[in-house]
């Protein structure tokens, strides 16, 4: 792995990512991917799904507010199974953006969104140390 092109693809994606969040909302999986976010300085508005709620109902409310959200579920099986759960039941309401979800899993070897920030450091420490 080109670490030093893997970070700066990253921080690319995560400048575009604070651009695009001053409009549009993301939406997580949990309270500690908020806190990941906002660590790496984004500073919109960050939902989590996991406050008591059907995701029907999550989504209902979502469409009710939104005309475009970007989803930014973890890695794993049951991130990628709740993306497209939220995309399916938004089609045709809401506009819902994946690819900064796909950008980043192909750039790094993390599997949750949680996990990012120490990713960073981590790299930045290995490219610090060659």
């Amino acid at each position: 792995m080109d670490y030093e092109k893997s970070i700066y693809d990253l921080e690319k994606i995560l400048d575009d990512l604070r651009d695009k969040n001053i409009d549009v909302p993301i939406i997580v999986e949990g309270d500690k991917d908020i806190e990941a976010l906002k660590k790496l300085n984004i500073k919109g508005i960050i939902l989590s799904l996991n406050k008591g709620i059907s995701i029907i109902n999550f989504c209902d409310l979502i469409a009710n507010k939104y005309k475009k959200i970007i989803i930014l579920t973890d890695w794993d099986k049951k991130g990628g199974q709740l993306c497209y759960k939220i995309k399916n039941n938004l089609f045709g309401r809401v506009d819902c953006n994946i690819d900064y979800r796909k950008k980043i899993a192909q750039i790094t070897t993390i599997k949750t969104v949680e996990g990012l920030p120490s990713w960073i450091e981590t790299i930045r420490l290995k490219i610090n140390y060659k």
